[in-house]
């Protein structure tokens, strides 16, 4: 057969085939080399040295391993299903080899554990810093039986064939689950992260847990992880899941039961490897490449202490106060309007005697039982005694109370179309006239409420609807942009992105902070309870023109109600979008809050002016263009002022230049023209007034406030650029602030120099707002949280709630200042009642 099975080869060999003789030869060659593989695998294991030992909790194995052998550690310990023991593994290397480190595994039933000895950890710019010293906590799964004896391994290898001395010790954590309300300390750094277990009691659904430090340095995270394996405890991966957030001595979390399906939390906290996240310095280094660097000691001690939170029984009780306090006002509004409504039907009733008829109907000059001080004489005859004798001609023509009844009632009912506020201005007699009369020495309210009354307001409405349309287009894109901050934060867990008052934040739903977000009702409220008491006002002052009702017509301030509805609307949308800001606060979205301050502002400066320059107040549009103008600089300063220098020379500048402008407006009643020739006249003013003579200002009052303006404005804008604050919003804000006290303060001294007086309504207003304002300032300026540092060390100004275990030291500010702005509303609305019965021509324009 083998003849034959050759004699077939060789005729196959022909066609190209392989000889006989080669398959054999093939078979013994691959024989040799599995022999030589299965040899020198034989060696090889008889050279590798696996050594495994029962080892003991609590024990200290110091021993060395090299790249010939390799030690495996068997640890057995019994797990209780209502019982759970932490075990931490702690290993230090005796001789430092970082070309070979030591390699620890830890073989669990349900997890691995891994890590390296020197642990490498990286900080910022790849900065690698070795720690020698290593602790880790082992995550325990959950048993299902009542007790259980679980197995776990810890093998130690190296490849470095010089042989490494070590030490492991491997002990229980006595302390691993916290109790609720006791204080428990520990001590963790970089490569020794800390975790322990939290477990909900029976009747608790919401904890709050505190980790506090005395020492600032170094920087720490502290973070809520669900009861799951691995546990993320390192620098570089503890931001991977579950709530986080950077602390320097103190930091906080709202924990609730319905986020952890197992009704239990891990609390790990972790010291990073460097300080810069925490606001603290970045030490420089040569950044060489692959350049360990020392560390040093950065152990912290730390103690943390779980708490419950409040019940829903709190939550409503918040609700009840804040809506009981701003229903109160609306009680009390209903019963002064009562009273009020009383007292003038009796007055009514006293005037339809003829022997009690007013002055006003009379046509007499009034006898008013006070007298208006040093302006007491017909504001007409002083005026003409300023001015040529034809302005004196043209003066008698505008006396009111020369004018009948019938004249007034002609000139209100001569034209019933639609007035347009284009329209206004357009009488030859006043283009004619008004340069004279705004410019002459003592003015009063008449020379300056000459206008048509329907086209003035109109032109006044155009601020309500103007505010309402700028509130509608800016609030939906806050809304939807601080809805998105909010789902990023709940996504993420990063809780460094929203400056909240941790030790004080309730969330409810989605919101994490529902107490700041729930404080602003008042602003809301108090906006639409002065819109109800401005809507009221102005129905009684038609039905007064309707009934052609001379107090209304010819006395007392001019009525134009569209500031006082823009400043309501402006109220309410404060509180709208401070509610937005507060959804999550931090330095990109602080405008939201101030944007409307800032209108309510210049509103309440325009009010005041207006009150006794009814012709002259600036338009809607204007107005509107430069508070945009303000929201703008605004902006600008809180993205690229912090530490711009050429930023505040520039805003120093136009500050300056701008209260210059605006003072030369003022002062010249708006006759001072902005043109080619205004340097021109500025020097041939100073030439005849200052230097050919030296003659005092002609206007007293006026050149008094507008030197203490510019006084207070320069040294604000000189403080501005010396120190260049941070909170460049709140800046911008604080001058807004002081102007409109400085006039305010202006316009009262005026008011009693010119004799006039405040009545009991106002007076009460004045101070009740007065002592509400120097109380929410007081809580505002406690500063819970600022974004102008760090989040951590933001957090270290948190504080316990103080009202109601519900309400914070802010909380308390919105409800104060929200009052007191709306109590500063009623103050500009009531603070000129007295003159509802004096003649336009006898009050002074100050």
């Amino acid at each position: 057969m083998v003849l034959r099975s050759c004699w077939k080869s060789r005729h196959k060999s022909r066609s190209g085939a392989a000889p006989c003789w080669l398959r054999p030869g093939l078979a013994a060659l691959l024989w040799l080399c599995v022999t030589q593989f299965v040899c020198g695998s034989v060696a090889l294991a008889e050279t590798k040295n696996v050594v495994q030992k029962d080892a003991e909790f609590d024990v200290t194995y110091n021993d060395t391993v090299t790249s010939e052998n390799q030690t495996i550690y068997a640890f057995n310990h019994t797990v209780s299903r209502n019982k759970t023991e932490g075990v931490r593994v702690t290993v230090d290397v005796l001789s430092q080899s970082l070309e070979s480190p030591f390699l620890f595994v830890v073989r669990q039933k349900q997890a691995v554990l891994s890590f390296q000895v020197p642990l490498i950890l990286r900080g910022l710019y790849q900065r690698k810093y070795p720690y020698n010293h290593v602790g880790r906590t082992l995550c325990q799964p959950p048993t299902r039986a009542a007790s259980e004896t679980q197995y776990f391994f810890v093998d130690v290898s190296t490849l470095s064939s010089h042989g490494t001395n070590y030490q492991l010790r491997v002990s229980r954590v006595e302390s691993f689950t916290l109790q609720t309300d006791k204080k428990f300390s520990f001590t963790a750094s970089p490569s020794q992260p800390q975790y322990f277990k939290y477990v909900f009691p029976d009747g608790v659904d919401t904890v709050i847990v505190k980790v506090n430090s005395d020492m600032t340095f170094p920087c720490s995270v502290m973070s809520i992880q669900d009861i799951q394996c691995p546990v993320y405890d390192l620098d570089n991966n503890v931001a991977f899941i579950g709530m986080y957030q950077t602390m320097t001595k103190k930091g906080a979390i709202t924990v609730q039961r319905k986020d952890f399906p197992s009704n239990s939390f891990y609390v790990v906290v972790v010291v990073k490897t460097e300080d810069e996240a925490c606001g603290g310095p970045l030490r420089f280094y040569p950044l060489r490449p692959d350049e360990l660097i020392d560390a040093g000691n950065r152990s912290k001690i730390l103690d943390v202490v779980v708490t419950p939170a409040i019940n829903s029984e709190v939550y409503v009780m918040g609700m009840l106060f804040c809506l009981g306090i701003f229903l109160s006002f609306y009680l009390l509004t209903l019963l002064v309007a009562c009273v009020e409504n009383k007292r003038m039907n009796k007055r009514r009733e006293v005037f339809q005697d003829p022997a009690d008829m007013s002055p006003a109907e009379t046509g007499k000059t009034p006898a008013s039982p006070y007298e208006y001080g040093s302006f007491a004489d017909n504001c007409s005859t002083l005026s003409s005694e300023a001015v040529t004798d034809s302005a004196t001609s043209t003066d008698n023509n505008y006396g009111y109370m020369e004018r009948s009844l019938d004249s007034v009632g002609r000139s209100r009912q001569e034209s019933l179309s639609s007035v347009e506020e284009d329209d206004y201005d357009t009488l030859d007699d006043i283009n004619s006239d008004k340069n004279i009369v705004r410019t002459k020495k003592f003015l009063c309210v008449s020379d300056l409420a000459r206008k048509d009354k329907r086209v003035l307001s109109k032109k006044y409405q155009i601020y309500f609807w103007n505010i309402a349309t700028i509130a509608v287009f800016y609030a939906l894109p806050v809304i939807q942009l601080v809805i998105t901050y909010q789902t990023v934060v709940n996504v993420t867990g990063n809780q460094d992105i929203c400056y909240y008052n941790f030790m004080c934040a309730h969330p409810l739903g989605a919101l994490s902070a529902f107490n700041n977000i729930l404080s602003n009702l008042g602003y809301v409220m108090l906006g639409l309870l002065f819109l109800l008491i401005v809507l009221k006002r102005d129905i009684v002052h038609n039905r007064a023109l309707v009934r052609n009702d001379l107090n209304a017509l010819e006395c007392g301030i001019p009525k134009h109600f569209g500031l006082f509805y823009a400043m309501g609307t402006a109220l309410m949308m404060e509180g709208l979008l401070s509610a937005c800001y507060h959804v999550c606060p931090n330095y990109t979205n602080f405008q939201f809050d101030t944007s409307f301050m800032y209108m309510i502002a210049g509103l309440c400066m325009l009010k005041l002016y207006q009150k006794r320059h009814p012709d002259i107040n600036a338009s809607a549009y204007t107005a509107y263009a430069c508070l945009a103008a303000v929201i703008f600089f605004s902006v600008l300063g809180v993205v690229f002022g912090r530490g711009n220098t050429v930023f505040w020379i520039v805003f120093s500048v136009i500050h300056i230049l701008a209260t210059l402008l605006l003072s030369t407006q003022l002062y010249y009643m708006g006759r001072w023209r902005l043109d080619s020739g205004v340097l021109r006249r500025v020097v041939y003013i100073i030439y005849t007034d200052c230097i050919r003579q030296c003659s005092g200002p002609m206007y007293i009052d006026r050149m008094v406030l507008l030197v203490m303006g510019n006084i207070v404005n320069w040294s604000l804008a000189a403080y501005g650029l010396i120190e260049r604050p941070n909170d460049f919003a709140s800046y911008l804000l604080a001058i807004a602030i002081c102007n409109l006290l400085l006039y305010f303060a202006f316009y009262i001294i005026m008011k009693l120099r010119s004799g006039e007086r405040i009545q009991c309504l106002a007076l009460v207003c004045i101070l009740f707002t007065a002592v509400v304002w120097g109380f929410a300032l007081y809580f505002f300026f406690q500063g819970l949280s600022t974004w102008q540092k760090t989040p951590a060390e933001s957090r270290e100004h948190n504080r316990d709630c103080i009202l109601l275990s519900f309400f914070d030291d802010h909380d308390i500010w919105h409800f104060l200042s929200s009052i007191a702005m709306f109590g500063s509303f009623l103050v500009l609305l009531t603070m000129d009642d007295d003159l509802d019965t004096v003649q336009r021509d006898k009050i002074y324009v100050f």
